[in-house]
């Protein structure tokens, strides 16, 4: 379909509804049903439609490994709930953390262990962490920013063995052959990573910010009677709190999900040719590899768990639990990629081509891909979309204009970073926020202050740099 500027007309719906009424969800079901109705012109096939494209995306295997790891995941946090294993750590660690200052240390210093993806990173480390944060009488919201810029930001930047790089290489290898340019992709992709701005000043403030007591707005307030399903709660952490606990429930699949991941990475790369340990992390599906060693971990822990004499039926009970648990975040994913699906079918990347596809000075190429996907990815919430829409189109002005290449890549990588780590949208901050207890829509109020300054320095740096890079 031929792109105008209704097709922005679901995303333009979907923050200011948010905002307004204050929940995610309503505004993507509006944003969906617009767009729909947008492409059918009648009510009923509207619907019709906009179901169709939550099957659609639904469907999507890729979409599929995201939800099932998801859910996975949740329930294996459940079975280490109910079995001791995140209380048993906490007891253990507790007495080891005597100050703010260590925590904050432990928060980086995991990042070695749990680096393959955002979302393994976040739901490894925010169930451990939420309870130290009575202890310190810490902000949930800073305790969950802390988490966050030590996670997306970080991850984008890593050349291997991240869920992020084989994705990351194929959009440069497609915008690279689209323009019929032969240099390699993963070489592009590596030498691009500096010029990530975006990614790098986060770090660096997210550093600063959580070692040298830096607050952000104002203090929260006391949510305790306001938290997300409360007395639907209650009864669980009643029972949760009357468990005994073992660290080594914690230890034991942890240690068997990053062997097993490092395994299968391996494993799957050699299969598909790689001659090296770093090659195959490149080449391997990386996830479906940790899907998969996720699946063979929750099946060996359960037998150990059962071994340890812990009950068959509360394992069950608590393994749908916890996966349960991550249904809001699903759901809400799901609304997401529906709605980008509509959008896309009213010609939204068409529309964007050819309103941006105009003369720009080699000089100012890094910064205007930066800005327009910074607004785009805050819109829809995705670096991976945002990169997959804008590579083509940075790679292309780039090659047009003599721009550097590697440095116009680094910018729309910058760009999807901003978007995924700041939007309401993003699976992060979604994820996050539902397992801090936070309200959603409050807490990425509270990262876009951070993240605008962030964003601003990255702008002043593309505007700057390409006058010295030839």
């Amino acid at each position: 379909m031929e792109g105008t500027w209704v097709s922005l007309l679901p995303f333009l719906l979907v923050i200011p509804l948010a905002i307004w009424l204050q929940e995610i969800l309503p505004g993507l079901v509006v944003g969906l049903f617009v767009g729909a109705f947008c492409l059918e012109g009648h009510w009923f096939r509207a619907i019709e439609r906009a179901v169709s494209a939550l099957l659609q995306t639904a469907t999507d295997i890729g979409h599929m490994k995201v939800m099932a790891f998801l859910y996975l995941f949740g329930a294996l946090v459940g079975m280490m709930q109910i079995t001791g294993g995140i209380k048993g750590f906490v007891q253990w660690i507790s007495p080891k953390i005597h100050s703010k200052r260590r925590m904050m240390w432990f928060i980086w210093l995991t990042i070695p262990f749990t680096f393959f993806t955002p979302m393994f990173r976040i739901m490894l480390l925010a169930p451990v962490m939420k309870p130290l944060i009575e202890k310190f009488q810490i902000d949930k919201r800073k305790m969950a920013y802390m988490i966050d810029v030590s996670t997306e930001p970080t991850i984008v930047l890593l050349p291997l063995a991240t869920a992020f790089v084989g994705f990351m290489t194929s959009v440069v290898e497609g915008a690279l052959r689209q323009n019929g340019i032969g240099q390699s992709a993963y070489h592009l992709f590596v030498a691009s990573l500096p010029y990530n701005f975006f990614a790098v000043i986060a770090l660096f403030v997210g550093i600063v910010t959580t070692f040298k007591h830096v607050q952000i707005g104002k203090e929260e307030r006391e949510q305790a009677e306001s938290e997300t399903n409360y007395f639907h709660r209650l009864g669980l952490k009643k029972e949760l709190a009357l468990v005994v606990g073992e660290p080594l429930h914690l230890f034991f699949p942890l240690l068997l999900i990053l062997l097993f991941t490092m395994f299968f990475l391996w494993y799957d790369g050699t299969k598909k040719g790689a001659a090296t340990m770093i090659a195959a992390f490149s080449n391997a599906d990386a996830t479906f590899v940790m899907l998969v060693a996720l699946f063979v971990t929750i099946f060996i822990t359960a037998v150990f768990y059962f071994i340890r004499r812990q009950k068959f039926h509360e394992l069950i009970y608590h393994f749908f639990e916890g996966g349960n648990e991550l249904m809001a975040p699903i759901s809400m994913l799901l609304l997401v990629w529906a709605l980008s699906l509509t959008a896309e079918q009213l010609g939204f990347s068409s529309y964007i081509s050819a309103t941006f596809g105009t003369f720009l000075p080699k000089e100012i190429v890094p910064a205007a891909m930066f800005i327009l996907g910074s607004f785009i990815s805050y819109f829809i919430g995705t670096s991976w979309g945002t990169w997959g829409l804008f590579m083509p189109l940075g790679v292309t002005f780039a090659a047009a204009t003599g721009a550097s290449l590697p440095m116009t890549i680094g910018a729309v990588f910058a760009s999807g970073t901003f978007g995924a780590f700041a939007s309401p949208l993003g699976d992060t901050t979604i994820t996050t926020a539902s397992i801090m207890d936070l309200d959603l829509m409050e807490y990425a109020k509270y990262k876009l202050r951070i993240s605008l300054l962030c964003g601003i320095l990255a702008l002043i740096g593309y505007l700057v740099i390409p006058l010295f890079v030839r």
